[in-house]
Order: C-alpha cells, then structure tokens, then sequence
C-alpha cells in the first residue's frame, strides 16, 4: 500500500538527518560546554530512535490481514508509538537531572559562531522535515508519522531556544543555558506524555468519537425501515475502526429484505468515513 510505502520513506529521512543532526550538535555541545546543545543533542538521538521505531511499526503495520489477526496488524503502529514515548520519557529525566546539576555547579557557555551555524542548520532541516511530514499526515493519518512530525516541530522551538542561549553567553549571561536546557527536558517529557496517552487510548479500544457517532446516526436515520437506534459499538484496529450496531427494524421485514438494509447501512457508512474499516450490523425485529 502507498500508505506503508511513504511511511518508510519518511522513518528512513528521519533516520539519517536525525543522526547528521546529533553529530553535530554533541561534537559542539562539548567542545563549547553547552549544555543546552548537548540535551539538544540527545534529543535527536531520541529522534533516532522514534525514526526506527516507526521503520519498524509501519513494517510490521503493513503485513495484510491474517488467520490468526483478522483485522490486519495496524495496531503495531500504537505499540511502536508507545515504545517512542517511553524512551521520550526516560531521556527527558536524565536530561532534566544533568541540566539543573549544570546550573547548581555554575558551568559556563564558550560563545562560539560554530554553534551559532549548527543551531540555524538544524532549524532549517527541521523546517523543511516538519512541513513536508505535515503534508503527508493530512493525507494518512499515520500516528507514526504524527509523533515524528511533532518531534520536527517541537525541535524547531527548541533549538530557538538553545540559539538564544547562546546569543546570551556572548554578553556573559550563562544561566540562561542551563534554563533552556531545564525548559527543553520539560519539553521534551510533556511530548512523551501525550504520545504515550494518544497511543495508550487505542491499544485500550478507545471508541468513535462523539462527533463521528452522530453522524453515523445521522446516516442511519435517513433509512426508512429502521424504526430504532439501540447501540453503537466501535473498537480501534490500527488506524481504522471496526463499528457494530444493533438497530430495531419492523418485524414484518423478510429476511432477505432486512439483509438488504443492512447491507446498505454497512456501505453507506464505510463509503462516508476513511477512519471507518468495517461495519457489522445486527437487526432486531419490533
């Protein structure tokens, strides 16, 4: 499917800009005694770490439906997603722990111009990264694509930031290092949590939403022979939602014909949504 096939493509890019990315930064961030660019740094090799993990969902997330997994294995892009978010997680802590033991010791910034680049390459790859990921999101609705997205975006102000760290050190202000370093771990572990909590709500078969449901509802009542709601069920597989109803039809209906309206209801409302997967109907008589 076109959908895995740019999926791996986009985790690939990730991958290798995300790595040039970390060289470069940690090589300055030592050098230079920057703590704000090392834990810059350390944030792309999480990068890194998210662009495999999405190689590896979206790999897994590919293989078609199965004997033993019905509805295909596109729930692999929520286990894998929830794997980006823990390391966000752990990396966050650590990076938080080193940046305030920096400021309690009083370490300062060397101002350099080399830095200054690294900061405005950085910006413009991630620049370029986030739009061209954006755009394919708004196609696939891909949670891995999102959280890499989010990762580009959320770099883009980070970095900023580390740029105007930096800018300070040249007017001898250091401490605003080591708090933009704090700011960046703070960051960096709201990200990891509502990723986890995204990806956390699918692998717990979250429902439809409300919105999506009344306008299931909406199709519904448009049916003439359907005499009552009674419930809507859905479950998440992957991307997708797998929806049951149970609707009340008039008990006069043959089989065949009550066949025929649920039929209908099932194409008309997989047609309506591209989050929907498949619809199964079951029929009361009243």
């Amino acid at each position: 499917m076109e959908r895995f096939k740019i999926t791996k493509k986009v985790s690939i890019l990730g991958i290798l800009t995300n790595l040039f990315l970390f060289v470069i930064k940690i090589v300055g961030g030592l050098i230079f005694q920057s703590q704000s660019m090392i834990a810059d740094s350390f944030n792309s090799i999480g990068d890194v770490f998210a662009s495999l993990m999405t190689f590896i969902g979206n790999k897994i997330a590919s293989n078609r439906d199965d004997e033993n997994h019905n509805f295909g294995h596109g729930k692999a892009e929520y286990i894998f997603s929830m794997f980006i978010s823990i390391s966000i997680l752990v990396i966050s802590i650590k990076l938080l722990y080193d940046t305030i033991f920096s400021l309690i010791k009083g370490n300062k910034v060397m101002f350099s111009f080399n830095l200054l680049i690294i900061c405005l390459v950085t910006i413009l790859i991630k620049l370029s990264l986030y739009f061209y990921l954006k755009k394919i999101y708004e196609k696939e609705k891909n949670i891995l694509i999102k959280s890499n997205m989010i990762d580009h975006r959320n770099d883009i102000i980070l970095t900023s930031g580390v740029l105007i760290a930096i800018i300070c050190s040249k007017f001898n202000i250091y401490f605003v290092d080591s708090i933009v370093g704090i700011l960046i771990s703070i960051w960096f572990m709201l990200t990891g949590i509502k990723l986890f909590k995204d990806s956390y709500d699918v692998l717990m078969d979250v429902s439809l939403d409300q919105d999506t449901k009344d306008q299931i509802i909406k199709i519904l009542h448009t049916n003439k022979f359907i005499k009552k709601i009674d419930d809507i069920h859905s479950v998440a597989v992957g991307y997708k939602y797998i929806v049951v109803l149970t609707i009340s039809v008039d008990g006069n209906l043959n089989t065949f014909k009550s066949h025929d309206v649920a039929n209908k209801i099932e194409n008309d409302i997989v047609k309506s949504f591209d989050n929907i997967k498949e619809v199964f109907v079951h029929i009361h008589p009243i």
